[in-house]
């Protein structure tokens, strides 16, 4: 199949354009009808958009056509479209009557004539006004959505919002309450509307790609997670941190509800994570307990998991089968299996019932990790609140309706595991479980025959589905939104997935643990662009700084680093292991009155008012989704090697967006020489085994020391400025004939480095100088 020739508009596409991009003659005639029979629509210069629009309605691209189909009607559609005079080309449009349905829609309708009076027109004219009205009146903003959520208060607030507490950046947020938030995700509500025989949960194994999926009722989970809530009083005491490091299936989910249903703390641990970085946030939680699997099964092969967490901790372990009933290995002589860990209820009367342990809303919930800088990831508590915020959020801007099925392939080690899990049952929608690896076709199909209909995605996958084609035949047009994270998207993945249910729009979030949620989205309020987000959150407020610190005016396109407003609902107040005003506060300007909160993104306002997020302005990258530091890489890659005397980590993304990648350039030891090849298997290996086996090096870089400079660079501004020097500057790319090696991936050769004073910058010399 030839790729797609894309031409200089849309009304030049040929019937031979159709025809070499796969379509076979007779269809391609029909397909070429089709798209002449849309008549003059657009043919005015600057209806690139109304063209695109006429198209999509018309559903003339079907998600079982070639993607060189519809790459060969999108590019050809905007291939005169300035960005630059005319923002990003939008590729998905909101209708007024689909608008009034919506959550957000129907709210507005009903609020703000009151709230906005005469400036009110519809939920789309008037969305950008409402938001900023959510900016600036939090608490009646709150006030509403709370009531659209499945919270139930044991007591109910004294008021939804209070700032008189100067020693409370973020405010005070529903003080005096009393609830247990887990409770609230098992309870019957009639807003949203969900009864015990609700759907609650469905899910498949790896290994049953061709079995029914399984299902689970509101009623049948809550009798579960009581069960374990019961067995947890037997071996712990109210308030004891309890970790969970295992995939994110049917128990973990109910292992994590029984954990805050009983008054203790979930620790939250990836399942990739090494022995050291388990032993690390066991250390900083102070964790009493772990759940864990023995095995972790991909694609039919067994990956160890409980020997990783053994090496990493001494607490008691209760191991989950991955298959079966009994646990598949050896257990320490103070572990306990999960069938054995049931049993301890078995002399109750009335096991499936539990007493919820009520708290203030501010009583922490769960442990949370987020990369540092320095190497120590920084432990995050999760109150009863943050759940609030995370379900809001899915409520307001992806539309969460108690219909729905909802899956995102994640982990509840990471921060999208629990805003899924809360996502869902707060809203009243199903939580869909693939117990087994998402990059191939039995996660599709699982897709397919879940009915699910709002698949949330990290761009990575994205881009492995395209490329495999391993979703080829699969209907996944029930999906009526797509949600992605974690890394930035590439335009052309995401016109692939968004063409697989008739394109229906792909909501971009990003965020970050210690938010809840995200602080920029896109919304069904407003047009969407691939690859960008359209508004900041609702009741979200942020400037964006100049490099002095400076906000530009808020309707200027510009670039800059992200200073979010302090009164944020869900937002962290404090840090286990760190300085909570010093990490997020010191050193950031004011805006009108007020000390932003440091977030650390980078980001363009484009024309038309979307947002781009460009990088990081300290050193963490974004690898596969997974936040880690520079600083974590570089000390795990200094010592794999002792030829190398320093290395420095850079993360880069092509110029069309997509996840980033990993760059190492390593510093060798005068008078030695190493091949490069060989230097990226002991780092890739080290890596791997000391951080995450996840995290893969693109390439690496090697240069010979200078003679004239043995120095190291101390870590802090100099070694960033390096980093900075290096990601927008690679010495070996500037003027070199091997210029295309960001996209082609060969390797340049190798180079001297001389190592200048701090004050000037590093500069690089052919071989021999």
């Amino acid at each position: 199949m030839a790729a797609a020739t894309v031409r200089r508009s849309f009304w030049e596409i040929l019937e031979e354009d159709v025809v070499a991009v796969g379509l076979p003659l007779p269809e391609a005639r029909g397909f070429y009808s089709a798209l002449r029979s849309l008549g003059d629509v657009g043919r005015s210069e600057g209806a690139e958009a109304e063209v695109w629009r006429a198209v999509v309605a018309a559903g003339l691209l079907r998600p079982e056509h070639p993607h060189a189909l519809h790459q060969l009607v999108y590019y050809s559609v905007y291939a005169n479209w300035d960005s630059s005079e005319r923002g990003p080309p939008p590729y998905w449009f909101p209708s007024l009557e689909q608008c009034k349905l919506t959550n957000l829609g129907r709210m507005m309708e009903t609020y703000c004539p009151k709230l906005l009076g005469s400036s009110y027109v519809d939920p789309i004219t008037s969305f950008s006004l409402f938001q900023k009205y959510s900016v600036y009146h939090p608490e009646v903003y709150w006030s509403i959505v709370v009531k659209e959520l499945s919270v139930t208060f044991h007591n109910e607030p004294s008021s939804i919002l209070d700032t008189s507490d100067k020693f409370m950046d973020s405010g005070t947020w529903f003080p005096n309450a009393v609830l247990n938030i887990a409770e609230s995700c098992l309870l019957p509500s009639n807003s949203p509307k969900k009864t015990d025989e609700s759907l609650a949960m469905v899910w498949r194994n790896e290994v049953s790609d061709d079995s029914p999926v399984s299902k689970l009722s509101l009623k049948e989970l809550r009798k579960q997670v009581m069960i374990v809530a019961n067995a947890l009083d037997t071996l712990f005491t109210k308030g004891d941190a309890i970790a969970i490091d295992m995939p994110m299936n049917s128990t973990a989910v109910i292992i994590y509800l029984a954990i805050i249903l009983a008054g203790y703390v979930v620790v939250s641990i990836a399942d990739s994570f090494v022995s050291k970085e388990i032993a690390t946030r066991m250390r900083i939680s102070k964790a009493k307990g772990i759940f864990t699997q023995d095995f972790i099964i991909r694609g039919g092969r067994k990956f160890p998991l409980y020997s990783r967490v053994i090496e990493g901790s001494n607490c008691k372990a209760i191991v989950v089968p991955a298959l079966g009933n009994d646990v598949g290995l050896k257990l320490r002589s103070h572990d306990i299996s999960w069938k054995d860990f049931l049993s301890l209820v078995e002399g109750l009367q009335r096991p499936y019932e539990y007493s919820p342990v009520y708290q203030l809303a501010d009583a922490a919930t769960n442990i949370l990790f987020s990369s540092g800088t320095t190497g120590e990831p920084k432990a995050i508590p999760w109150t009863h609140i943050s759940p609030i915020r995370s379900a809001a959020d899915s409520w307001a801007h992806i539309n969460m309706q108690a219909e729905d099925v909802f899956c995102w392939p994640t982990n509840l080690g990471w921060v999208m595991g629990p805003i899924l899990l809360y996502s869902c049952f707060l809203n009243g929608a199903a939580l869909a479980l693939y117990h087994g690896s998402p990059l191939g076709r039995g996660f599709g199909k699982f897709i397919q025959d879940a009915s699910v209909t709002v698949l949330g995605t990290v761009p990575t996958l994205v881009k492995t589905w395209k490329s495999s084609k391993c979703m080829e035949g699969l209907d996944w047009t029930k999906i009526r939104a797509f949600a992605s994270t974690g890394e930035a998207s590439d335009i052309d993945d995401d016109l692939w997935l968004s063409s697989r249910a008739f394109y229906k729009p792909v909501i971009e979030c990003c965020g970050g643990t210690e938010l809840s949620s995200s602080y920029i989205q896109g919304t069904l309020l407003q047009p969407q662009s691939f690859g960008t987000f359209s508004t900041a959150s609702m009741s979200v407020g942020f400037a964006i700084l100049n490099e002095q610190g400076v906000p530009y005016p808020d309707d200027k396109p510009c670039v800059g680093e992200v200073g979010l407003f302090p009164v944020y609902m869900g937002a962290s107040e404090i840090l286990l292991n760190g300085d909570h005003k010093k990490v997020y506060y010191d050193g950031m300007p004011s805006y009108n009155g007020m000390i932003l909160r440091r977030h650390g993104d980078i980001i363009q306002r484009t024309v038309g008012g979307y947002y781009i997020v460009l990088g990081r302005a300290d050193d963490t990258m974004n690898l596969g989704g997974i936040k880690t530091s520079a600083v974590e890489i570089e000390r795990v890659c200094n010592r794999a090697d002792e030829s190398v005397m320093e290395t420095a980590a850079i993360s880069f993304r092509s110029r069309a967006g997509g996840p980033e990648q990993l760059v190492l350039f390593a510093v060798l030891n005068p008078g030695v020489a190493k091949d490069e090849a060989s230097l990226r298997t002991k780092f890739q290996r080290a890596i791997q085994s000391e951080l995450n086996p996840l995290f893969k090096a693109l390439f690496v870089w090697a240069f010979r020391c200078s003679v004239l400079g043995k120095r190291r660079w101390k870590e802090g501004k100099q070694m960033n400025l390096r980093r900075r020097l290096l990601r927008f500057h690679p010495p070996a790319l500037r003027n070199s004939p091997k210029s295309s090696v960001w996209s082609s991936h060969l390797p340049p050769p190798v180079r001297t480095l001389r190592f200048d004073p701090p004050d000037r910058p590093a500069t690089a010399e052919p071989n021999g100088a």
